[in-house]
C-alpha cells in the first residue's frame, strides 16, 4: 500500500469575519481570507492525503467552524482546536465539542503560549488541570513555545505522562540567527519522554524570508532528528504563514530534502505515519 502523506499543521483564517492580532503590517502579504478552496488543489499537486488545520484565535467559535468544515471536506482529517484551559468546566467544554458537529475531527488543543507574558504559564495550577482534561479525553496538546516557556513545559510533559504532547514548529528555533543554543539544549530532555513528538514545521518563517537556504535549516532538523528520531517527527507546512518564505511546494520539497539520508521506511513516519498514529487520523474517518 502506498503510503498516506499528512501535512500536519496549517491554518484557516478569513480577516473580514474575525481579529487576528497576529496579522501585523508586516505579515500583509497573507492578511486575506485562506480557506479549504484554497489548500485542496496545492494538497492535490504535492500529492498530500491528510492534513491537521490549527487553531489560530483563542476562540470557541473557531474550533466548531474547523470541526463543521473538517467534517465537509475529507482532505481534513483533525482539527487542534482552542479551549480556556483555565475554566473549572474546561472538561464539559471539550465534550461538548466532541458531541457537536464534526466533533469526531477534534484530534487536539493548543494554546498560544509564547505571546504569554508569563514565561511559566504552562505551570500554573488552572492551566494543568485544564491539560489533565484534554488528555482525559484523549485529545493531543500541542506545545506553542519558544526556548522562553521550554522548561515549564518541560515540567508539564514530564507531569503528564499520560497525555500525548507535540511540540510545534521545532519549538521556533533561532534559525535567522544561526545558533543552535540555548534552543538545543531546552528540547534535547523532551526527546527523552515518550509522550512526546514534534513538528518539522514552521522553519521556513524562522529563517530569513528572503535568503534563506536548506543549508540555513539542516542544523535545526538534524537536532530534531537526533532528539525524537524519525518515529516522533511530523511534516507541517505550516500554510499560510509559510507563503511569507516560500511556497507550498518548496516547503514540502526542502521538508524532503532535509530529511534525504533517512530510510524510505522512517521519511514514510515523518510525512504521514507519524501524524496517523499520534493524532489517530484513521479513528476521525
Amino acid at each position: 500500500m502506498p503510503a498516506v502523506i499528512v501535512d500536519a499543521h496549517h491554518h484557516f483564517w478569513d480577516p473580514a469575519r474575525a481579529d487576528y492580532p497576529f496579522l501585523t503590517d508586516e505579515l500583509a502579504a497573507i492578511r486575506r481570507r485562506f480557506g479549504p478552496e484554497d489548500l485542496a488543489p496545492l494538497a492535490a499537486g504535492a500529492g498530500i492525503d491528510r492534513t491537521i488545520v490549527v487553531q489560530t484565535r483563542s476562540s470557541l467559535e473557531e474550533t466548531r467552524e474547523f470541526l463543521a468544515t473538517a467534517a465537509d471536506h475529507s482532505l481534513i482529517g483533525g482539527v487542534v482546536g482552542w479551549v480556556d484551559l483555565t475554566d473549572p468546566a474546561v472538561a464539559d467544554v471539550i465534550a461538548a465539542l466532541l458531541d457537536g458537529a464534526g466533533g469526531s475531527r477534534l484530534v487536539g488543543i493548543r494554546h498560544q503560549v509564547h505571546d504569554e507574558p508569563d514565561p511559566d504559564w504552562h505551570s500554573r495550577t488552572e492551566v494543568d488541570r485544564g491539560i489533565a482534561a484534554v488528555g482525559a479525553a484523549g485529545l493531543v496538546y500541542d506545545l506553542l513555545v519558544r526556548s522562553r516557556e521550554l522548561p515549564a513545559a518541560l515540567a508539564t510533559v514530564r507531569a503528564h505522562p499520560d497525555v500525548t504532547f507535540v511540540v510545534d514548529h521545532l519549538a521556533k528555533p533561532p534559525i535567522r540567527a544561526g545558533d543552535t543554543e540555548p534552543w538545543r539544549s531546552l528540547l534535547r530532555p523532551f526527546g527523552d519522554l515518550d509522550n512526546v513528538a514534534c513538528k518539522l514545521s514552521g522553519l521556513v518563517t524562522e529563517a530569513d524570508w528572503q535568503s534563506w537556504r536548506p543549508a540555513d535549516l539542516q542544523p535545526f532538523v538534524d537536532v530534531a532528528i537526533e532528539t525524537f528520531g524519525p518515529d516522533r517527527l511530523l511534516f507541517g507546512s505550516d500554510w499560510p504563514v509559510c507563503l511569507l518564505a516560500a511556497t507550498y511546494e518548496k516547503v514540502l520539497e526542502t521538508a524532503r530534502s532535509l530529511t534525504a539520508h533517512l530510510s524510505a521506511g522512517e521519511r514514510d513516519q515523518v510525512f504521514g505515519g507519524t501524524a496517523r498514529r499520534v493524532y489517530a487520523l484513521d479513528r476521525t474517518g
